[in-house]
């Protein structure tokens, strides 16, 4: 088991880190090359900006098993058709039952959003934090 991270907005990388390194996972980000990232740890991928090359890659090099951190319903999909076990940066651990409805709702809000001027997502807080933290130790423990 390892951890893969679509880590251009991962806003949880040291908690990710902090996790692997407790359990000695390996951990692999995936950036467009925009980004600059090194932690010493982990072993970082850095992708041209090309239309979801990030996503691709990422899946590409994931195999059963592994967990895979994302906030992208269409690439936890393909996790979870890989086998894998996507989670999110809040701690939400997606799955066959609720990757659907997520799917639908994204749909029927970006249909919304065209229409209205809506805000963006609340500020993140310690808790979402720490609530990740615990769901991805909780996914981690449940599949050993």
């Amino acid at each position: 088991m390892r951890i893969l991270v679509d880590a251009d907005a991962c806003p949880v990388k040291s908690e990710i880190l902090e996790v692997a390194k407790n359990e000695n996972m390996e951990v692999h980000m995936f950036f467009d090359n925009a980004h600059v990232y090194e932690d010493g740890y982990s072993t970082v991928y850095i992708l041209d900006k090309g239309a979801d090359s990030v996503d691709y890659a990422l899946i590409n090099k994931s195999i059963p098993g592994d967990i895979v951190v994302t906030q992208d319903y269409g690439v936890a999909t393909m996790a979870l058709s890989k086998k894998g076990y996507p989670i999110n940066q809040n701690g939400l651990i997606y799955n066959d039952d609720n990757i659907m409805s997520l799917l639908t709702n994204r749909a029927m809000n970006q249909k919304i959003r065209r229409h209205k001027n809506m805000k963006g997502p609340k500020k993140r807080t310690k808790q979402n934090n720490i609530d990740f933290k615990n769901s991805l130790i909780k996914l981690i423990n449940s599949n050993k």
